[in-house]
């Protein structure tokens, strides 16, 4: 479907029509595939960067082993620096049928920096997802128990198992920084679910590690439970994604601009590898190393490359493909990342670090959430070419996997990322179609003026994104007003709703795509607000609405409404 150009954040057809220009920043690498535009947004986005870059610590780590040869292991084995080469000062135990292996720590010594979770003095559970604890084979009493709770907050940790901080370089907000990592996370081990996939077990606000620089490496409750609600509507509404297991709170206080909770979040995903991962192991210098990660990923990602006459261009191509959909999806429901970082980009293609995110109410391409993000490099209508942009210093990363001379290297790459263009547009087209519940095999001549139409009106009509969407499944089965009480400008609604329903719209397809429940700003706010005085009922409300966003539902109705008007504007902050 072709879409209108100058209307970004719907289809991506002119990127030079962008209300931002497309990102670039200060490479470390040259800019070899010209996907160029704006500088890096100065400033702020510091506050983003939960653990970057070169502590003293971080410093001593890479001259005792990990630039040497000996990897992490090598300076750990030396008991130099506190590293807790077979953590010491963490409690080793065997949890009931908790099995963690460590395979990322083993393989990738020069990333992995072996390390341990503060204490918590006091943990608290305060949500558990025991569908997603039964996927993973761990038992949700268990995970209630005292001892299960040390597991979650990193106090207690399997025997076998070896939690590590991990190295990372990425662009954050176009500006380059070789050395990232997690500066208050740690990665505890892999572990396998019932369908017999790996996954990781990831801690997020465990403490410092080297990599966190001036940070304290702790979060607070609210940020923490802001990801748990977020990422699992994520995953009810059918978009990749990391998933939460966990947020217990630590019995530390925090402290932000005031003295808060602090908690940890316990999170799976299907793997940490990251587009920053792959920026750190070629900024090394170490090919082999480089093409180990590759290798890494094609297994456990996109087992299908490794069959390829190119693997490596083939693994880049599954992410290019992967990353078209999963922004595809996000950009029909509203969703806006906030911070699209290269080291928030993963390989597998999910949704990953929920920090100054939020669903879009009023219909503009122009919406941003993040405090941060001044120069709205991150939104809604630039996540398509943010994401291009990202995936861009991907195949930079990758080059000397493509090809052995650089100039064909850089053609492989360049042909392998305009698929992006292509791939991103069929998956919007499609998902608009369906959210308009359009018939299969209608012409791009009759599909993209009215959609193109149909976006003008919600823009100058400031109309709730996802409240239109739901309304027009009434529309399709006779009754307009839920969709056309949202528009002033009535004529206008009137003689576009004339011709889509000439179209002759199917309004359940409609109504399986259209969620009537996301989490609403405002109402994430009130549970945050609440939970953060120890009040826990309006966060499991919030979480019963949205387990099942598609199904409407008597006596929510207030979950599915927007804002009221004395909300206010609405900005959202990283929570470091």
């Amino acid at each position: 479907m072709c879409v209108a150009t100058g209307r970004p954040g719907t289809g991506f057809t002119d990127r030079t029509n962008l209300l931002v220009p497309a990102p670039r920043g200060g490479e470390e690498l040259p800019g070899l595939l010209g996907v160029a535009g704006q500088d890096g947004v100065a400033g702020k986005q510091d506050e983003c960067r939960h653990g970057e870059g070169d502590s003293s610590d971080v410093r001593a780590w890479r001259a005792a082993g990990a630039e040497g040869g000996l990897g992490v292991e090598g300076a750990a084995a030396t008991g130099q620096y506190g590293v807790p080469r077979n953590l010491d000062c963490v409690s080793l135990a065997a949890p009931p049928n908790v099995t963690l292996d460590d395979r990322f720590a083993r393989e990738f010594a020069e990333m992995a920096l072996p390390w341990k979770a503060e204490e918590a003095p006091d943990p608290r559970l305060l949500v558990l997802n025991e569908p997603l604890a039964t996927e993973l084979g761990l038992d949700p009493a268990f995970l209630r128990s005292p001892d299960g709770l040390r597991l979650l907050v990193g106090n207690l940790v399997p025997s076998g198992a070896t939690p590590v901080a991990q190295a990372y370089a990425g662009h954050q907000f176009g500006g380059y920084s070789p050395r990232l990592g997690d500066g208050r996370a740690l990665l505890l081990g892999e572990i396998v679910n019932a369908d017999g996939h790996l996954r990781d077990l990831h801690l997020k606000g465990s403490g410092r590690t080297p990599f966190a620089r001036g940070g304290d490496g702790l979060a607070a409750v609210g940020p923490m439970l802001r990801e748990y609600v977020v990422s699992e509507a994520m995953h009810t509404l059918g978009i990749p994604t990391t998933r939460s297991l966990a947020v217990v709170a630590t019995g530390r206080p925090v402290r932000r601009e005031t003295l808060l909770p602090g908690a940890i979040l316990a999170r799976v995903a299907s793997s940490h590898l990251r587009v920053g991962s792959f920026q750190y192991a070629r900024a090394t210098g170490d090919v082999n190393l480089l093409r180990r990660l590759t290798d890494h990923a094609i297994t456990r990602h996109h087992a299908r490359a490794a069959d390829a006459e190119h693997p490596y261009l083939a693994l880049f191509e599954a992410v290019v493909a992967a990353q078209a959909s999963l922004v595809a999806q996000w950009m029909l429901v509203g969703f806006v990342h906030g911070v699209m970082n290269t080291d928030n980009m993963t390989i597998s293609g999910e949704t990953i670090d929920y920090g100054p995110c939020a669903f879009m109410e009023v219909f503009d391409p122009a919406t941003v959430y993040s405090s941060i993000d001044a120069g709205g490099r991150y939104a809604y209508g630039n996540q398509p070419v943010a994401a291009e942009w990202n995936l861009a210093r991907l195949a930079e990363a990758l080059l000397p996997l493509f090809h052995d001379e650089q100039e064909q290297a850089i053609a492989l790459a360049v042909e392998s990322l305009d698929a992006f263009h292509r791939q991103y547009n069929a998956a919007w087209s499609a998902g608009m179609r369906t959210k308009l519940g359009l018939p299969d095999g209608l012409a791009d001549a009759v599909t993209s003026p009215l959609v193109d139409k149909l976006l003008t009106l919600l823009q100058d009509g400031h109309v709730d994104h996802t409240s239109f969407f739901r309304g027009l499944g009434a529309a399709a089965r006779g009754d307009s007003e839920p969709a056309r009480g949202l528009f002033l400008d009535l004529p206008a609604f009137d003689a576009w709703a004339e011709g889509w329903r000439a179209l002759g719209p199917d309004a359940d397809a409609m109504d399986r795509v259209n969620p009537v429940y996301l989490p609403r700003n405002h109402l994430v706010e009130e549970a945050l607000a609440a939970a953060t005085q120890g009040d826990l009922n309006p966060l499991e409300r919030l979480l019963d609405a949205v387990a099942t966003p598609y199904d409407n539902r008597p006596g929510l109705e207030r979950y599915a409404a927007p804002a009221p008007s004395d909300f206010g504007s609405y900005q959202t902050f990283c929570g470091t």
